[in-house]
């Protein structure tokens, strides 16, 4: 069974040349469905069939855009996959299914791994040194300056989420708004086609090669250094061996140099550019998405918002005390995990409903969590809260409006702001530890 729209299937198999075998939905953050067409000569297509449902079509972040870069890749150094073709009346692409996996960070071979990040550095480097003139690309700015480079983005992301941002008030944002307007790096060795998402994750490999760079959704006109910034972000949430020696590999391929205050800059902008619309996910969650997920991303990426800001502003994160957890647990919580984990999960074979009931399991956890520890975290909030506006606001969320306000008029000092942000980010990743345990442990990787 299957819920896509009716003649997508009926094109797929024309594209295919064939009948349509196999087909069930890829667990991603964006629809995929894996399908197979069999020919009447016994051979076989096998596809990745991608779909956007609400489609813009000339948004900057479509699907037909990011279809058309990966045709324009194909035949260049870059490794992507073949686009089979494109339906504009669906906004559906089928795209060749690559040999490989994605999750470099599970390798347990250091040696292997290291051989593909370096492959995959290498590609990186091809793709920044591509004349970008040469390339059939869709329309796209292309930026004249460095602050054009480094805003151009995140003004496109301000406008598109202009709605949610006008009455949400989140004071991390706004700053890091603001941060990424007041330091812009001072110049750029060129302009490159950049992935915009780039790393580990975001690539799959077979052996100790990459087979194909996947996920063009944010690619455009830039400054090549964005990518480096990029896959500090994506090492620090799938670590995949550290960054140590890549960098220097990237510059000496690529002939660009690398300025590492650029690239932390570039770590701040992907924070800021991705976690406005995970908040607004969180904030506004559709029950088809995978909310224990976007809560994850939420708060670890907070805190690695906060940590990316502070070591940029040469100042160390500021590690709050955390409260004791020792009134055990809700015993209704208790007994909806247990019956998840042991008498539904097991049972379920589908890949995607056994994904969904485990994160059914997680907001329950989350939830039980919030009700029972809540409360007195909040009172820390406030009482920091009252420290830097001069009053003890009546609610956290009263107080965050108005430091966001003092944020917004230039009436707060950065550092001390930096400071609380910090110590909130990690306070609400503890909170929402069943969470977060889906990205444990995460810290910003070195790189040289």
């Amino acid at each position: 069974m299957h819920d896509l729209p009716p003649g997508v299937l009926e094109w797929v198999a024309q594209i295919g040349g064939g009948e349509v075998t196999t087909l069930y939905r890829h667990v991603a953050r964006r629809e995929a469905w894996v399908v197979d067409v069999r020919r009447a000569d016994g051979t076989l297509l096998e596809g990745f069939l991608r779909i956007e449902r609400d489609a813009r079509p000339d948004g900057p972040w479509s699907l037909r855009k990011e279809t058309a870069i990966i045709e324009a890749l194909g035949g260049t150094a870059v490794r992507v996959p073949v686009v089979y073709g494109w339906d504009d009346q669906h906004s559906c692409a089928l795209f060749q299914r690559v040999r490989g996996r994605a999750d470099l960070d599970k390798l347990d071979d250091g040696a292997r791994q290291r051989a593909v990040y370096e492959d995959f550095i290498d590609i990186i480097a091809a793709l920044h040194t591509l004349d970008i003139d040469a390339l059939h690309l869709p329309a796209m700015p292309r930026p004249a300056t460095p602050a054009e480079c480094a805003l151009g983005e995140l003004d496109l992301l301000l406008a598109h989420w202009h709605g949610f941002l006008a009455t949400y008030h989140d004071p991390l944002l706004t700053y890091g708004v603001q941060w990424l307007r007041r330091n812009v790096p001072a110049s750029v060795a060129r302009v490159s086609l950049v992935q915009g998402d780039t790393g580990p994750v975001n690539f799959l490999f077979d052996g100790r090669e990459v087979t194909a760079v996947i996920d063009w959704e944010w690619g455009h006109l830039g400054d090549p250094l964005e990518d480096l910034g990029n896959i500090c972000v994506r090492e620090f949430w799938n670590p995949s061996g550290g960054l140590d020696g890549l960098f220097a590999r990237y510059e000496q391929a690529s002939g660009i140099p690398v300025d590492p205050t650029a690239v932390r800059y570039y770590r701040v902008q992907q924070q800021v550019r991705g976690m406005i619309p995970i908040h607004a996910v969180t904030v506004n969650a559709h029950p088809r998405e995978p909310v224990a997920w976007y809560l994850a991303y939420r708060y670890v990426g907070d805190r690695a918002t906060c940590e990316a800001l502070a070591e940029a502003m040469g100042m160390p994160p500021d590690r709050p005390d955390l409260p004791d957890d020792d009134e055990g647990d809700d015993v209704v919580a208790r007994a909806a995990q247990y019956a998840l984990d042991h008498d539904v999960v097991p049972h379920l074979g589908d890949p995607l409903a056994r994904s969904r009931a485990a994160d059914v399991g997680v907001l329950v956890a989350c939830l039980e969590r919030r009700r029972r520890l809540g409360p007195a975290l909040a009172e820390r909030e406030r009482d920091e809260l009252g420290a830097l506006l001069g009053r003890t606001p009546a609610s956290v969320e009263e107080g965050l409006r108005a430091l966001d306000a003092a944020v917004a008029g230039d009436r707060v000092d950065e550092e001390g702001l930096v400071r609380y942000l910090t110590r909130r980010a990690f306070r609400d990743e503890w909170l929402w530890a069943p969470a977060c345990a889906l990205y444990p442990g995460r810290t910003w990787a070195p790189f040289s």
